[in-house]
């Protein structure tokens, strides 16, 4: 069997090129991660579904990942009315709430053939967290974040949708946009414990994202993603966390270096798998020519959430579903927030 790239390429327009096709199918990535914006993945669920088939059908794999961001608000690559109107996770304080939340994102995706959702934000949220961040958490309150983020994770996988944690080991304080520039953490490691707890809480989920962030009580030098130090002693041993750990996006400009060199630094620090971004296609060609290999662990981590994506869809009354939903967060908006990371991301990528 063709070695799987440990990966997260992205993918140009609506359908594949015969370029990527031609990627694709040589290098075998783990997965693609779709956007609605820069790339422009997402038009309509015909599209979407065509799509999500012809990159299976490409790599020749019925377990390809497949993934988005859906986390509600801002932050939702399947945008109403075509999908659901899905609140932000700062809007969601109650387990009824949460599991509302997470069925209906959950049939949204796997109708399209999606499998991975980037979501929930486990981060704990502060007064001066980052615009990028401020309302995609669901609390400054650790313990209420791990609650409602244990609800999520078991429901998305109770309904055949991976979840993925997010911004291992904590990305509240972070007073930057990882988008932009690299956030250093100041704070010691025992006043970090509020950040850990909802991720301790969550040892056990079947993956999760790991932050551009600088936690300087334990690395002053490199962010988590590059850092073996934060991965083996915080991430592994405090946190204890055992699923996936993929990247955030490499493509963002807290990073630096060639993406290859990005990609590397990553898988050689302890991540299992690099998540590219939103970035063009010279970008997939150097990752898919870097050194990055698939690991016996990242092998083995994987089959939980093989496992899991095979499960069907829960049968129930989605209409009754979403009217309990919509009675539980009042007034859903389309959300035209004025910070927009993917859009910034966006631009850079123009310029």
């Amino acid at each position: 069997m063709k070695a799987i790239l440990p990966a997260f390429l992205s993918v140009q327009g609506t359908e594949l090129t015969d370029a990527e096709k031609r990627l694709f199918a040589e290098y075998n990535p783990l997965g693609v991660c779709l956007f609605a914006i820069g790339c422009a993945n997402v038009e309509n669920k015909i599209q979407l579904q065509n799509l999500v088939k012809q990159i299976k059908e490409t790599i020749g794999r019925e377990d390809v990942l497949i993934a988005v961001d859906q986390e509600g608000g801002r932050v939702r690559r399947l945008p109403e009315p075509e999908w659901t109107a899905v609140a932000s996770q700062s809007v969601i304080d109650t387990k009824e709430k949460a599991t509302c939340h997470a069925k209906l994102i959950s049939r949204d995706l796997k109708n399209c053939g999606i499998n991975v959702n980037f979501a929930p934000v486990l981060d704990v949220e502060y007064d001066y967290t980052n615009a990028v961040l401020k309302g995609r958490c669901f609390s400054s309150d650790e313990q209420e974040v791990a609650l409602l983020g244990r609800v999520m994770v078991d429901t998305y996988e109770k309904c055949g949708v991976c979840p993925c944690i997010k911004h291992l080991p904590g990305h509240g304080r972070g007073r930057a946009d990882p988008h932009l520039q690299l956030p250093v953490i100041e704070e010691d490691l025992k006043t970090l414990e509020k950040d850990f707890y909802p991720f301790k809480q969550l040892a056990d989920a079947p993956m999760g994202m790991a932050a551009h962030i600088v936690l300087k009580a334990v690395d002053a030098e490199n962010p988590t993603t590059f850092s073996e130090k934060v991965i083996s002693e915080i991430i592994r041993k405090n946190i204890g966390f055992k699923g996936l750990l993929v990247s955030d996006a490499i493509v963002m400009q807290a990073l630096k270096g060639r993406i290859a060199e990005r990609a590397e630094r990553c898988v050689e620090a302890g991540c299992d798998v690099v998540c590219l971004g939103n970035a063009d296609f010279a970008a997939n060609i150097e990752i898919c020519n870097s050194k990055i290999k698939m690991k016996d662990d990242t092998l083995e981590r994987l089959e939980k959430i093989f496992t899991i994506i095979k499960k069907p869809l829960s049968k129930v009354n989605y209409e009754n579903l979403q009217n309990k939903y919509c009675r539980g967060v009042k007034n859903i908006i389309s959300y035209n927030y004025e910070y927009d990371a993917t859009e910034i991301l966006n631009k850079l990528r123009k310029q």
